[in-house]
């Protein structure tokens, strides 16, 4: 059985939003469904989320209910098989030959370009 030391050691993912209306921060853990915090300053918010993690992962062990752990960057190829209609793949076969880079240097540049947008402008 998996104790709570063994979870606080793993490295979750903790996801910081600026609260635009309230001011200050609200931080999460992802993977832990309802574990969150706010705080006025993220040095607060670090021992914050710090806390809120143990005390959630110390209510799910004890009750017994089941605890995700992080996803693993090994856990992804980089890699994933995309079927595109025809008339979108011969735009992004020429957009990336006027640019001089292959098709897939291009993709990645778009898809990294729209990843950094916030959520509302995607």
């Amino acid at each position: 059985m998996k104790t709570l030391d063994y979870y606080m050691g793993l490295n979750y993912k903790i996801e910081i939003v600026k609260d635009q209306t309230e001011g200050g921060y609200v931080l999460s853990v992802p993977e832990l469904k309802g574990c969150l915090t706010c705080a006025d300053n993220l040095e607060k918010g670090m021992e914050l989320i710090k806390d809120a993690k143990k005390q959630w992962l110390m209510a799910a062990l004890e009750s017994k209910y089941q605890i995700m752990e992080p996803n693993a960057l090994e856990d992804y190829s980089g890699q994933f098989k995309l079927r595109l209609p025809k008339s979108l793949h011969k735009d992004l076969a020429e957009k990336s030959k006027q640019e001089g880079i292959s098709m897939n240097q291009y993709c990645l540049y778009l898809l990294s370009k729209n990843s950094s947008l916030p959520a509302e402008n995607r």
